[in-house]
């Protein structure tokens, strides 16, 4: 799900950037819905008492990528939260994806745009280094028996 979700970031960059408002705010909102479906099933997990740890090579290399992923999956959340807000109070004041100009909506997306400057890396680093730490766990994961 969540190597879904920074596919459909990636299309979103794309589009906004060759002038497709309209499959942006859908590409935008496919990552944002598919981030959250990873979330709950992620939280439903943990909170079902599923964990491993880690028993491989390196595990100094393990814990620093680990940690930057966590504390950056954290700040994800109000990153992507935040820009979301500003879009849809653009697009509310706005009207439509053609107005987006309109001086009531144009600070909204000036704010938007000032969020997502950090959102999108952020969102890309945690969903890259999601799939590898998976990958080792995958490997070189030993479930922890509760």
């Amino acid at each position: 799900m969540i190597v879904l979700s920074g596919l459909a970031l990636l299309a979103g960059v794309y589009f906004i950037r060759t002038g497709n408002r309209e499959a942006h705010m859908r590409a935008m909102t496919l990552a944002s819905a598919l981030a959250t479906v990873f979330l709950v099933l992620y939280l439903t997990r943990l909170g079902l008492g599923y964990e491993k740890k880690y028993i491989g090579p390196n595990r100094a290399a393990y814990f620093a990528l680990l940690i930057s992923h966590v504390i950056l999956a954290a700040a994800n959340l109000p990153l992507a939260l935040g820009a979301l807000w500003h879009a849809r109070n653009g697009l509310k004041a706005a009207g439509n994806l053609g107005n987006i100009d309109a001086p009531a909506a144009r600070a909204h997306f000036n704010r938007h745009r000032a969020w997502v400057r950090w959102t999108v890396p952020v969102w890309l680093y945690v969903a890259a280094t999601g799939w590898i730490i998976y990958a080792l766990l995958h490997n070189y994961g030993e479930v922890i028996k509760a």
